[in-house]
């Protein structure tokens, strides 16, 4: 696949190299495996992202769509996609022949997350939604009543978040106050640059004061005496200037032209 657009041999020579390395294991035990990229390799995302552009994505767009009555697309970040079809047959057809077209390229689909389901602005009696890349898909509707596709942190990943940032509070609690604060607004300011869509307000909310009781609690296991009721430590939290919930992604305002 590889030499289909590269025609440097020394590369191509340094990737096959690449992949017959081996994966060294926490034990010390190095594992060379028959099949597969290196697991944890720098290249292994790259590869694995044109492996599926052949696999999938051409065949997606120069076969499945040609053969669909209505329209059709695919949405692909690494290994994690969504089809949409506008009928229902075209869903199924491509659905049957989905395990066999990713059975020639030695790929299996995860049972728990391949299925077909109805979404539709039109159909929305079974509130249909749906899990990807961290964000719930499900129709709404805005403030004038029209049907509009909302998105907010799936349940599954802000429940993760939240337990991360308890194994970090657990951690980092003994930490000088200014370094530790430090480190929690990056943390914070990354969460919200991914998650900090717009309609997703109520979210990121819901993760900042969840995470703010977490810090309270571990902050006063510091010791076996409690450092801070909860009115002094609102005082530290705005000492040292915590990050609050933002949206990242506001639209852009369009100016208006005057001709006159």
């Amino acid at each position: 696949m590889l030499e289909e657009r590269i025609d440097d041999r020394p590369f191509l020579r340094l990737i096959k190299k690449w992949l017959k390395a081996g994966i060294l294991e926490p034990g010390g035990e190095v594992i060379h495996p028959v099949t597969g990229t290196p697991q944890g390799g720098i290249v292994s995302p790259i590869l694995a992202n044109v492996y599926l552009h052949y696999g999938l994505d051409l065949w997606f767009h120069k076969v499945v769509k040609k053969y669909c009555r209505g329209e059709a697309c695919l949405i692909r970040y690494a290994d994690d996609f969504v089809c949409a079809f506008q009928y229902q047959k075209d869903a199924e057809r491509f659905y049957g022949a989905l395990g066999k077209r990713m059975g020639k390229f030695r790929l299996g689909l995860s049972a728990e997350k391949t299925r077909v389901m109805r979404f539709s602005r039109d159909h929305q009696r079974g509130k249909a939604s749906f899990d990807f890349l961290g964000f719930e898909f499900r129709w709404g509707k805005d403030r004038g009543g029209r049907p509009h596709l909302k998105r907010r942190t799936s349940r599954k990943k802000l429940r993760r978040s939240l337990r991360n940032f308890t194994d970090w509070c657990k951690a980092n609690r003994h930490l000088r106050l200014d370094l530790l604060f430090r480190k929690l607004n990056a943390k914070l300011r990354g969460y919200y640059n991914y998650y900090g869509v717009i309609g997703n307000y109520a979210s990121l909310m819901q993760f900042f004061k969840q995470a703010l009781r977490i810090l309270f609690k571990w902050l006063n296991r510091c010791s076996q005496r409690i450092s801070y009721n909860w009115r002094g430590f609102q005082e530290l939290i705005e000492l040292f200037n915590i990050e609050r919930p933002r949206i990242v992604g506001r639209p852009k305002m369009r100016r208006a032209v005057s001709t006159a």
